[in-house]
């Protein structure tokens, strides 16, 4: 019988040592996210306004989501399926069928590893005929935002009284410069005191030393219709801004209230003062085409949402000038191509009504300090029978 030398032992232990440190475990996954949810039907050109409308990327920050549909869908047995974070799963499980006619339907995602939990409310919207021509804009209905709870989020109210996530801000950016700042401290707030119940206040804030390193000193207050993309907003801050939500109704007027004053030092983006610059204020409202020629989706960003080829309308208050009482605007909306009235019963167009504190705060340049409220706004629409 051979034996073998202690040197040869100790040096199959430390191979032994190596091979097992090579096997080692990664950790399990601590994400639990819906990254995408697509749905199937026998007709979508008949259930959906469109057919791309069956399938929505989940943006991060969501935990509310609304499908809108034709308002003679049948939604009592539909099986969305999920693309979750990976290893993640869900209940009820993904493609299993469910009756949406008696409200959301809620959904939790646990992670790979067990520890986290997330849940989503899911809906199918049935969209009716509407009888109000006139897109009422109060900004009554707000809370902290349901993800980070540390800034305003907004809600609007539809006819039958049921809220919808249509609104945006960039305060999901600011929080990435400055998480520090207190919920009233972000760029959009509500004000209480608003012309009639609560209003929005729009101030163009300092982002900080983190800002200031990215050239981006500072923030105006922002409120849009669309999305805020908050996975891309350090890298491509005006591809984080979405701008739209499918619309039915031919807009024809845009007005409301303002307050306004600007703050009293302009600053370019390096925060390098610009003599003889006064900041001022913006409000205007796009319509266009959700689809291009080739049945592509559009949607407008913050370098294009004033310039897509595929806009159609545009309304925009001429001059937001200083003062301390509640001032008027009606403009109307300004028609750059005719309208196709079936596309647009069938949602083949999008709105979005954008308000900022600062005119140039898309390239980062302002007044901090810059403060506009804005109350009672209406967007009046003409529609055929």
């Amino acid at each position: 019988m051979k034996f073998i030398s202690k040197t040869a032992i100790a040096l199959l232990l430390a191979l032994g040592f190596l091979n097992t440190s090579c096997f080692k475990e990664e950790p399990l996954n601590a994400e639990c996210d819906i990254e995408l949810v697509q749905v199937t039907v026998s007709q979508p050109e008949q259930f959906f306004f469109q057919v791309t409308d069956s399938i929505r990327t989940v943006i991060s920050t969501d935990s509310v989501i609304v499908f809108n549909v034709r308002g003679h869908a049948d939604i009592t047995a539909l099986a969305p399926r999920f693309r979750l974070t990976p290893g993640a799963t869900i209940t009820p499980a993904s493609g299993s069928v469910q009756d949406f006619s008696q409200g959301p339907v809620l959904y939790t995602v646990t992670s790979q590893d067990g520890n986290w939990h997330r849940r989503y409310k899911i809906s199918f919207v049935p969209v009716k005929v509407t009888v109000n021509d006139t897109l009422k804009i109060d900004f009554e209905h707000y809370d902290l935002d349901p993800k980070y709870k540390n800034y305003y989020v907004w809600q609007q109210p539809e006819e039958d009284g049921t809220l919808t996530p249509l609104w945006a801000t960039g305060n999901g950016g600011f929080w990435l410069a400055k998480r520090s700042a207190t919920a009233m401290e972000y760029p959009t707030v509500p004000e209480a005191n608003g012309l009639d119940g609560a209003c929005l206040r729009l101030t163009t804030r300092d982002t900080g030393v983190l800002g200031m390193s990215m050239k981006k000193a500072i923030a105006a207050g922002n409120f849009y219709m669309g999305e805020f993309d908050i996975t891309v907003a350090a890298r491509t801050p005006l591809k984080a801004t979405r701008f739209g939500k499918p619309f039915d109704k031919k807009p024809v007027k845009f007005t409301g209230f303002y307050k306004y004053q600007p703050g009293p030092t302009f600053i370019d983006k390096d925060k390098k003062p610009v003599p003889g610059r006064t900041d001022c204020g913006s409000a205007y409202a796009v319509l266009y085409r959700n689809h291009d020629a080739q049945g592509n989706e559009v949607m407008l960003f913050g370098d294009d949402v004033q310039t897509n080829p595929n806009i159609v309308a545009i309304a925009k208050v001429p001059d937001i000038h200083p003062t301390n009482t509640w001032t008027p605007w009606e403009v109307e909306f300004n028609y750059l191509a005719d309208v196709d009235m079936e596309l647009l019963a069938n949602k083949g167009y999008s709105l979005t009504v954008v308000f900022s504190s600062s005119v140039d705060g898309d390239l980062f340049e302002g007044a901090i300090d810059s403060e506009m409220l804005v109350d009672r706004v209406r967007v009046i629409c003409s529609r055929e029978e």
